[in-house]
């Protein structure tokens, strides 16, 4: 009987572009995973452990990323769509180039990205864009 592979080691091995659809990763010990852009939908990352992780290029649509621990991560050219972020920490987060946007569900205000109480000091916000993100404006000025 073969183990199957922690998640960390599963991440990294999957193929450049691989699509995963309700995967649960909460809780996880994701520290520096490495990816190369997948693409995620209503996967659950809730508290998981991100520190340091390359997520450069990936696409997270109605995902939980609630609690989830990012600090230091790169999420650089990332998008993000209809996801949770309540609580995440992003401190020292790499978000260069990154979106974080909605779903049109056709009956707003369903789909939107909800990063109210994410902690974004010291990230690299440069060239983010968001469209109609809930909590946006407390996180860029602090008073979350």
């Amino acid at each position: 009987m073969t183990t199957p592979p922690d998640p960390r080691r599963r991440l990294a091995a999957l193929p450049y572009c691989t699509a995963l659809k309700g995967e649960d990763f909460t809780g996880a010990d994701l520290v520096s995973t490495r990816t190369s852009q997948l693409r995620f939908t209503r996967c659950s990352f809730k508290g998981a452990d991100l520190r340091h992780a390359d997520l450069d290029g990936c696409s997270f649509v109605f995902c939980d990323l609630s609690r989830a621990d990012l600090r230091g991560a790169s999420l650089r050219g990332a998008h993000l769509s209809g996801c949770d972020l309540r609580e995440a920490d992003l401190r020292g987060a790499d978000l260069t180039d990154t979106t974080f946007g909605r779903v049109n569900t056709g009956r707003p205000p369903h789909g939107l990205t909800d990063l109210t109480g994410a902690r974004l000091d010291d990230s690299a916000l440069g060239t983010v864009h968001q469209d109609d993100v809930i909590g946006w404006q407390s996180v860029v000025d602090g008073s979350a």
